[in-house]
């Protein structure tokens, strides 16, 4: 899956919920279930991801939504096999971000 997120050091959770169109309750409740989620929050409480917390959301939704990992079964295979795994999935992500570029210069051509 390609997420559409300009670079920045902090993202609001309307923002990550519109760039992987879902919402914002299913991001608080995979926050309040997976660890490795751990948004900072300001003085009003409102949530602030980094481009680390995206990177484990992008994780967990290919396992989640498009593997079809139960959540149990997610939490379970991110603390197993998160090494090996994370690495294959970070490649197949930044290739896919390169094949979604070449398509938009492709189109502008």
């Amino acid at each position: 899956m390609h997420i559409e997120l300009p670079e920045k050091r902090y993202y609001g959770i309307g923002e990550v919920a519109k760039a992987f169109k879902v919402n914002t309750s299913l991001i608080r409740f995979w926050e309040k279930e997976f660890d490795v989620l751990k948004p900072k929050k300001n003085a009003k409480g409102n949530r602030k991801f980094t481009p680390e917390d995206i990177k484990n959301l992008k994780f967990i939704y290919h396992l989640v939504k498009e593997r079809g990992f139960t959540l149990d079964g997610a939490k379970t295979h991110l603390k197993e096999e998160k090494k090996k795994t994370l690495s294959n999935f970070e490649i197949v992500s930044k290739l896919e971000d390169i094949k979604a570029q070449l398509i938009k210069i492709k189109n502008h051509l």
